[in-house]
């Protein structure tokens, strides 16, 4: 367990728009990695409704958790609001349909409060490969190695200091996609001349939906995917990120 002097107060943002089937088990799961990391002063947990036209924002506050509205859909948007709002000095931004261990918590905290680095993020895996071997293993294989050989940190795991955050501005609003990239990168530019390092977690992965994979088919998923590789400035354009957005009909 850490020393007491050494406690920061952490901020867990979860961005959130239509959730309700989600959220329950991601904030009870989020809760107990929380208790179970060890660390003495934790901060609180805030969600921030996205436009949700469900119970998101109700189903959060009967979870006991602070709730921040966010009107405009734009999930860059939507992680700058909690951070404006969160007052601790660590800040972890994670999407609401990933599961994350204690490991992570403690793990990211230590390497911030003993100054080996500046932020971070961790290896993903699906929680189902539903089985496509391309989009459900191999992608995120990829993903992995990117993430891991070049430092990038997908958001569905990240982790900065708010001091950072708010020197580089936050997550870029222009983008509707593919923020977490651009707020990476500012933030390495920021720390350029520290010791401190960005940092990966690898062991073990965080656990994200893998719902995406049934909402679209295989020829709809390999469409975007071309299409970012072809036209990276399409992730400025909300039509053209409807993978990132669009929610099949219930």
């Amino acid at each position: 367990m850490n020393n007491t002097s050494q406690a920061q107060k952490l901020h867990f943002l979860l961005p959130a728009y239509n959730e309700e089937a989600y959220l329950p088990k991601t904030i009870e799961s989020l809760r107990q990695s929380i208790l179970q990391s060890g660390i003495i002063e934790t901060g609180e947990i805030i969600v921030v409704d996205n436009d949700s036209t469900d119970q998101t924002a109700e189903i959060a506050k009967e979870l006991g958790v602070t709730v921040v509205k966010e009107p405009m859909r734009q999930i860059a948007r939507a992680r700058n609001s909690g951070a404006w709002h969160a007052k601790g000095e660590i800040l972890f931004f994670i999407d609401a349909d990933t599961d994350v261990a204690s490991e992570h918590i403690s793990q990211a905290y230590n390497l911030m409060v003993q100054k080996k680095g500046f932020g971070g993020g961790a290896l993903i895996r699906f929680d189902d490969h539903q089985n496509k071997f391309f989009l459900g293993i191999l992608i995120p294989s990829l993903w992995n190695w990117l993430s891991r050989t070049l430092k990038m940190a997908a958001g569905s795991f990240l982790f900065c200091r708010k001091q950072d955050f708010h020197e580089i501005g936050g997550f870029p609003e222009t983008m509707y996609a593919g923020e977490e990239l651009g707020f990476v990168r500012k933030l390495k530019k920021l720390n350029r001349h520290s010791s401190e390092k960005f940092h990966i977690l690898e062991n073990p992965p965080v656990i994200t939906s893998s719902r995406k994979l049934k909402w679209y088919g295989n020829m709809q998923m390999a469409f975007y995917l071309a299409l970012l590789f072809v036209f990276p400035l399409a992730v400025r354009f909300q039509k053209l990120c409807g993978f990132w957005y669009n929610r099949p009909p219930k």
